[in-house]
């Protein structure tokens, strides 16, 4: 009874470990989007260069996660419960190394809109549907660190707002593409950024899920909230 109290005991302490690592990625995370977006509506090159440089570090970060949780499940033999708790914090910094990657995505597309005109009201309402992001992915954190399956309930239905700031923004640069066609390019642009941040959006939601799991033991049974896109079917989800 002792070995196995002891056994449980340097499980948790290791798991914590490991989980220290995902809530320092999520902070990197949450910068990323934060001056991804920043950077984007003020054309600011240089912070639009650092959000592409942090990314390895994301990387590297998720790297460490994957080897601290298989070393754990391989040394400690968790029960199924505390296997449950060691694959979700795989699959949360699996989560965040890619909203990592679409922030740089941003970040890239930032460099080359720099040298094009701006498309009016485009940056103001990107940051909103950035910011909106941000808070759901910081709300996911906090849910996950809590294991409060009510705020993961409630990242997960706000998920449909950032889809409709989409499907607004894909519609208000058809227009400005249909008015003049020299804003095409830059429109295309700015749409693949605006997917992007839709993507994390979707991310977010997924770690809240994840918390759902943890914390019942079973994922949602209801479909996620979702507004019918009218670019879902027929466009890239993202780039790499």
């Amino acid at each position: 009874m002792n070995n196995e109290r002891h056994i449980s005991s340097a499980f948790d302490r290791d798991l914590e470990t490991v989980q220290a690592l995902v809530v320092k990625m999520g902070g990197m995370v949450e910068s990323a989007i934060h001056d991804a977006a920043i950077a984007l509506d003020t054309r600011d090159e240089e912070l639009a260069e650092e959000v592409r440089r942090r990314d390895k570090a994301i990387d590297a970060l998720e790297a460490q996660v994957n080897e601290e949780a298989a070393r754990l499940i391989a040394l400690r033999a968790p029960t199924a419960t505390d296997l449950r708790t060691a694959l979700t914090v795989i699959k949360v910094s699996a989560i965040l190394e890619r909203v990592g990657d679409y922030a740089k995505n941003i970040a890239k597309r930032s460099h080359v809109l720099v040298h094009m005109p701006a498309i009016d009201g485009a940056g103001i309402a990107l940051r909103r549907m950035s910011a909106t992001v941000e808070t759901m992915m910081k709300d996911a954190l906090d849910s996950y660190i809590q294991r409060d399956a009510a705020l993961a309930a409630d990242v997960r239905q706000r998920d449909l707002e950032v889809d409709q700031m989409y499907n607004a923004l894909f519609r208000e640069f058809l227009t400005h593409m249909m008015e003049d066609p020299r804003n095409i390019t830059a429109c295309m642009h700015l749409h693949f950024i605006a997917k992007n941040i839709e993507r994390m959006g979707d991310h977010a939601t997924g770690i809240a899920e994840q918390v759902i799991y943890l914390a019942t033991g079973e994922m949602p049974d209801d479909a996620r909230p979702k507004s019918d896109s009218v670019t879902r079917a027929g466009l890239n989800e993202g780039e790499d």
